[in-house]
């Protein structure tokens, strides 16, 4: 193991991926770990650091989806000069010959055209230099490589990037199995870091389904790495600091609230979600942080106000059509018109039309991408008779920027 102090301090250059929208409060996360020389691009967030930052990263952020390590960023034209320079790389301070890998490649603008080609290219560079030096090769393993590689080619300018995660970051390790239409969980915590919850009043979710918004609202409300439950590829690399990580885990774990002055309350009609919602909340051991009830959202009886409001109704191209669609919403504008006033609420949603059937004007528009989907997080202030009285005539224009088109390849 090779985990000596001059190598534990170098500084390296990282990359996290998030989901489009989620930029700036991945960068926000960065900057409370800090990390310097944070960079927010489309689709994620550059940054430096040693390579502690490097596992914190993965231990605390919430609203990325990876943690990724640069290590070679040349330009290359065509299959000899991508070869030449894959090759140049040690990668046997990350691999053992007896280990395996995977490339992940993304081409745009250049010489190479084809991302499976360049892969191929990249994987047989490595491969023989283990060859070369050992007269054995590593072995391929696409489902779970010891060492995955993130290889970025555009316009002729070559970036390799150690993944640092392995499996995405949304994966915390408490989700008991998959079901349909969830919301990630890296997507629903960034949406409670964007709505400015202060995390010391009660939370309420009347549509919580498999529970993802009140996992995600109990584990940060309490303090609790999202990373804690789970283990990641750097821990298999031969540089890797189990001193280090032992550390950032104890420190995590010392951290961790055991509960909460205040409820997290989630609600919904089908008692299949609740169950699922049950083993959410048991896996992710937030049970005293979390109260699950089984009712329609005409029915629920939430905290006295003031409270924040945070759910994801369906929307059409997920759970629900129809009539019954719209009833869902309208049943959610009752609520919020009757048991929620002086409470601010945010509401997701991938169709333009059904927010209107809520009855209210959204404060605040932010744009998040949702898989292929362009959703938007809307802020309601459901204000008192009196603060309506004194609410402006029309809501702010919303600061956030229009919504990209399209996932980033990065």
């Amino acid at each position: 193991m090779n985990d000596g102090a001059a190598d534990a301090a170098a500084t390296h250059d990282y990359f996290a991926p998030c989901t489009l929208g989620l930029e700036a409060i991945v960068a926000e996360e960065l900057a409370a770990l800090r990390a310097s020389s944070i960079e927010p691009r489309r689709g994620g967030v550059a940054f430096r650091g040693d390579r502690r930052l490097g596992y914190a990263a993965n231990l605390w952020l919430r609203a990325a989806v990876r943690v990724q390590q640069r290590v070679l960023d040349v330009p290359v034209r065509g299959k000899e000069e991508l070869y030449a320079a894959v090759s140049s790389v040690e990668w046997e301070r990350w691999l053992d010959v007896d280990g395996t890998l995977a490339i992940d490649g993304s081409v745009r603008d250049s010489t190479i055209t084809h991302s499976g080609f360049a892969a191929l290219t990249a994987k047989d560079a490595i491969c023989d230099r283990f060859r070369r030096a050992t007269g054995r090769r590593p072995s391929v393993d696409t489902v779970a490589p010891r060492l995955p590689i993130k290889l970025v080619l555009q316009r002729d300018r070559l970036q390799l990037y150690l993944n640092l995660s392995g499996e995405s970051l949304h994966k915390r390790g408490w989700r008991p199995i998959q079901v349909k239409s969830p919301l990630n969980e890296a997507i629903a915590a960034g949406l409670l870091l964007a709505s400015g919850w202060d995390r010391k009043s009660a939370l309420v979710d009347p549509m919580c389904g498999s529970g993802t918004f009140v996992v995600e609202a109990a584990c940060l409300a309490a303090d609790r790495a999202p990373g804690l439950l789970r283990r990641f590829a750097f821990e298999q690399f031969p540089d890797f600091d189990a001193r280090a990580w032992s550390i950032l885990r104890a420190d995590a774990g010392e951290r961790a609230q055991r509960s909460l002055p205040f409820p997290i309350l989630g609600a919904d009609r089908h008692p299949g979600a609740i169950e699922l919602a049950k083993r959410s909340v048991r896996a992710a051991q937030v049970e005293g942080l979390v109260e699950l009830r089984c009712c329609d959202v005409e029915t629920l009886e939430p905290p006295p106000p003031p409270f924040t409001l945070v759910t994801n109704p369906p929307w059409g191209e997920r759970l629900g059509e129809g009539e019954d669609l719209r009833a869902s919403w309208e049943a959610l504008g009752h609520l919020l018109h009757r048991r929620a006033r002086g409470c601010t609420a945010w509401v997701l949603s991938g169709n333009a039309e059904l927010p209107r059937l809520l009855g209210l004007k959204a404060r605040r528009k932010f744009p998040v991408m949702d898989g292929p989907i362009e959703c938007r997080f809307l802020r309601y202030d459901v204000f008192t008779t009196a603060e309506a009285d004194q609410a402006p005539s029309s809501p702010p224009s919303s600061s956030s920027p229009s919504p990209p088109a399209s996932p980033s390849s990065a």
